[in-house]
Order: structure tokens, then sequence, then C-alpha cells
């Protein structure tokens, strides 16, 4: 019988088939004592392969087949054939019955005594195919798609044991618990529960949108909302003015944390849960939706000990998951990084982390101050609002330090000449800034119901409405436009009938080249150092974003929607 794979096994496997030599595994066990992580995890997220590269491998290790279930289409009947907890306990997810027989992924395929089970359970015919680890847990969260009829059970015994038997105390605890676990599980960002004449609404945003999801009759708001403030630290008694706390939770083996907040309205107070997973955060680069040339150019600007390293666009565009992923590698034993974040919204360990406080008049420019003082290697700051930060930043990169910030622009050649606004200097400006990346979130197709189809007339009319999109387009499909196919989501249990499921980022990555040092140096304005950078080879956001719909990522309809302005 085939031994189950270990962390020696896999090395031995990918140094002898030549996917990595003996220096990145060196560099590879340095980075795994320092970041915690299974080497297989951290092979995938420090970029040394690919997750279909490395699953390819092991697969031949089994003698069999490697399957990448973010890419297949699960049945879910089969799949509740095998109970969640013998799934979960036997590393398995059966998702494809065919003529052939029941194809089922497994972390182990040669476990006999496993397939023994399963063939009790789904029939003779089972056919294990290999699966990674991170394929795995979030194929598991396909069992948690009735977690809804929970909710209706909870309203059910709310209405039967009322207001003042003891009884609905535990009704509204489980009530709570059930929320938090239920939009963790479908990757909400963010719960909001939002008062009205008659009821309180729940909302989860998922990927950037808002999806109402349970009606809880107004008589019980005061209970639940109580509930929520107890487990965040709140006043229970107060209810004119806005409060803030912080709770944390056990959903499966993960302890999640949410920021909470709580304002007072007119028809009663508004409460908004933001959902701090790591689950939900891919901090590696290679899942932020960068094309390889792109890639490219980040790892080449974060080489450099000293400079300014930029991220713009609007709030909730995904900057502050950016920096993070660059934060991770960066973070090393043998560099000092400091933050100044408001808030932190994520601890990693051996980063020193400082959250903005203005009680204490703890600003972006004091925190950063104080950071200078300390004289770390690299420094992150949350976002440059003011003339006054912008100016210790600028210093502090001029001076030997690699500064990571956040602005709000539209663009990446506009960050330049805000910069300029702020008063800093051209020269200084020309001199620091290495690069600016302008980034927005889009919406990926559902894997599991991704459908091919012929451009439809009112799409073709939207293109024709626009020559600009038009001619991108054209010159990147390279073909007529009536004989070109896009792909959608055709919706599915999955992804909530919507036709999509997790988001991507769109880039536009701007190198500080001479050219573009002298146009600053001339208070260019933004337009030219546009022109100037597309001529030297800049992809923009839009030519991104019509790229990953050209290769089935997203939908034209996602990327005309973020970066149109």
């Amino acid at each position: 019988m085939v031994e189950k794979l270990t962390d020696e096994k896999i090395k031995k496997i990918l140094v002898g088939e030549t996917y990595l030599s003996e220096k990145d595994i060196k560099e590879v066990e340095q980075g795994m004592q320092e970041t915690g992580m299974g080497l297989a995890e951290y092979l995938v997220e420090g970029d040394f392969i690919t997750k279909d590269i490395l699953g390819q491998a092991l697969a031949e290790y089994y003698d069999t087949v490697y399957v990448n279930l973010s890419r297949e289409k699960i049945d879910q009947d089969l799949l509740q054939k095998v109970p969640e907890l013998i799934a979960r306990s036997k590393g398995v997810i059966a998702f494809l019955a065919d003529d052939k027989g029941i194809k089922v992924a497994m972390l182990n395929p040669a476990d006999l005594d496993t397939i023994h089970v399963l063939e009790k359970l789904l029939g003779n015919n089972i056919e294990p195919l290999f699966m990674t680890q991170q394929d795995f847990e979030e194929a598991m969260s396909n069992y948690k798609l009735g977690l809804k009829d929970e909710f209706n059970k909870i309203l059910v015994d709310l209405q039967k044991f009322g207001l003042n038997k003891e009884k609905s105390d535990d009704v509204v605890v489980s009530m709570v618990d059930t929320l938090l676990k239920y939009g963790h599980q479908n990757r909400a960002s963010d719960i909001h529960i939002e008062p009205y004449n008659e009821k309180l609404m729940v909302r989860f945003r998922i990927d950037g949108i808002m999806h109402d999801v349970l009606e809880v009759p107004k008589e019980f708001s005061e209970v639940v909302l109580t509930r929520i403030k107890i487990l965040s630290k709140m006043r229970t008694d107060e209810h004119r003015a806005a409060q803030d706390g912080k709770l944390r939770f056990k959903s499966e083996s993960e302890t999640v944390d949410v920021r909470v907040s709580v304002v007072p309205t007119t028809l009663g107070e508004n409460v908004v849960m933001r959902i701090l997973s790591a689950r939900s955060r891919s901090f590696g680069l290679s899942d932020l939706g960068l094309a390889n040339s792109e890639m490219k150019k980040v790892q080449k600007a974060i080489k450099h000990p000293h400079g300014m390293f930029l991220v713009t666009g609007p709030t909730g565009s995904g900057k502050t998951t950016t920096l993070y992923a660059i934060l991770k590698l960066l973070n090393r034993r043998d560099v000092n990084i400091a933050t100044i974040e408001d808030p932190v919204e994520y601890d990693m360990e051996g980063i020193t982390q400082i959250q903005v406080n203005v009680k204490t008049n703890l600003t972006f420019a004091n925190g950063l101050r104080s950071i200078v003082r300390q004289d770390p290697n690299v420094i992150m700051v949350g976002e440059i609002r003011d003339q006054e930060t912008a100016d210790i930043a600028v210093n502090s990169a001029l001076t030997g330090h690699l500064v990571l910030s956040t602005l709000h622009t539209n663009d990446a050649a506009t960050t330049l000449p805000r910069l300029l606004d702020m008063d800093i200097e051209p020269f200084l400006v020309a001199s620091t800034v290495n690069v600016a990346i302008a980034q927005r979130l889009v919406r990926k197709i559902c894997s599991r119901c991704r459908t091919s189809y012929e451009m439809s007339e009112i799409e073709k009319k939207s293109l024709d409405s626009d020559s600009h999109i038009k001619s991108i387009f054209t010159k990147k499909a390279g073909k007529k436009l009536e004989k070109l196919r896009l792909y959608k989501g055709a919706g599915c249990d999955v992804c909530n009938h919507t036709g999509y499921k997790g988001r991507v980022g769109v880039f536009e990555i701007l190198e500080m080249s001479e050219e573009i040092k002298n146009l600053v140096l001339q208070h260019a304005s933004s337009q030219q150092i546009m022109e100037t950078a597309k001529a030297q080879g800049m992809v923009t956001m839009l030519e991104d974003g019509i790229d990953k719909v050209l290769n089935g990522v997203t939908t034209l309809e996602e990327v005309l929607r973020v970066t149109r302005e």
C-alpha cells in the first residue's frame, strides 16, 4: 500500500523530478518555519510552484490522475451521499458519476480502507483521483448550502417560545451564532443587520455585492441586538450613540475575528459586522489575478531596498489585500517590518503593527514619525491622506526605507500628480516612487456552472457605443465579434444562482522610467503620463480586464462595471 504523503516525501518527489532545486528547498524550509505553513501550502503561496503542477506531480506518486476541483461542477446529489463527517475525516469529495463509474477526489487516493467505505455508500465503481488540500477545503463548503434552513427553524422557535420565556434566550444565542457561521461559510465580507418599520433585514456582502438573506420580525430586534452587543463587549443600555467592538467565534477549525459597528438610525440601531477571516483572503501574489508579466514588475519593485510602492483605487478595491500579499513575501527574519493602519485588519506574526487612535492623537503622521525613529527596513502606511503623512512617507523612502502605502486615485498615472498636489516637491516624487499600481475587483465566473455562449446583440451594441473599448476587444480577440464566444455562469447552488463566485483583481502597473520622471519634473498632467506609460508597454485596467473576459475568468459586464468611471 502506498503510504500517505509527508512533507519529506513531497520534497523528494519535487526535487527528484526537478520541479525544485536544493536551494529552493532551503528557502522553503525557512519560510515554513517563519510562517507556520505546511510544505504544500507554502510552495503555492510563495510562488515556487503552481497548484496544478504540484497536484500533477503528487498524483503521479499515487499513480492516479490529478483533478482541479475548482474547475469541476460538483453533483450535489452525489456529494450528499457521503456524510459530511466522513468526507471531512477521510478527505474525500464525491463529485461526478458517469458511464465509467463514480469519480471521487481524495487527499490520499491509495487509502484502500476509505475506498471500501465509499463503495458501501456509492457502489463498486469508484475512481479515486488526487486533489490538493486547498481544493478540498473549498469543496467542503458545498455541504453548507442548506444552512439557511436552520434560520427558518430558529425563527419558528422564536415565534413558539416568545420573548418572556427563558427558552427564547437560547434560541437568540443560536440564531446569532448561526448567522455568523453562515456568513463565514458563504464567504461574506460583511453582515448587515438593518432596521425597517416592521422587520430587521439581514444582508450579506459577498464578492462586493449585497444579498438579502433573512427577515427577522421587529419584536425580536432588541434581543438580537443585545446578544451582539454582549459578544462585542459594548454597552447594552446605550441606544443613542455609535459603538464599535470586536468579537471572535469558531467556525469548523478556524477562529474568526469580527469587527462590529452599531449606529443609531431613525428606525433603530444598524449593525455592520466585518468578518476578518483567514480563509476569505488570499495573501499570495499568485491569487490576486496578476498576469505573469505584471507579476514580474511587482517582484522587481519589492526587491528595491528603498523607495515607494503605491497601490491606488477606491474603497473596496482590494488595495489592503495587495499590500498584505507583498508584506507576506517580505516578512523574513532578517527584515524588520512595521505598519501603521486604521484599523489593523489582520494580525501578521513577525510584523510590528500599530493602529491609529485619534483619541490619543496617534494619527498616521504621528505613528509614522515614531516608526521611522525605530528604523525598520519596510514600512507600511495604511493610507496617505494628507500632506503631513505624504511628506514623512516620501522622506522615509528617500532615507533608505521601502515604504508601502495606498492612495485614493482612479488610475495609476494620477498617483504622481496627486502627490504633487500634496505639495511634495517634484524631484522627491521622481526619485522615490518605484511603482504605482491601480486596481479594481471583478467577480469571477463560478467554475462549477461556467458555460460558453455567443456574444449577444445587446453586448455588441454596448461595444459599438464605445469605439475605444471595441478596438481593444477586437484586437485582443483576434477574430470578428460575430464569431466570438464568451463565458458566463449559468447559476447553481454553489454560487447562490448568481453565476459568480469569488473575486479577482484587474490591474495597471506604472513603473517609474526616466521619461516619466522627466514628466513629473515638468508637472505634466496625468493624461500625458498615462500616454507615455502606455507607449512603454503599460497594460491598462481595461485591457487587463478584457484579457480576463476572453480567458473565461470574468464577464464583460463586470469589467465595464468597475472600469467605467
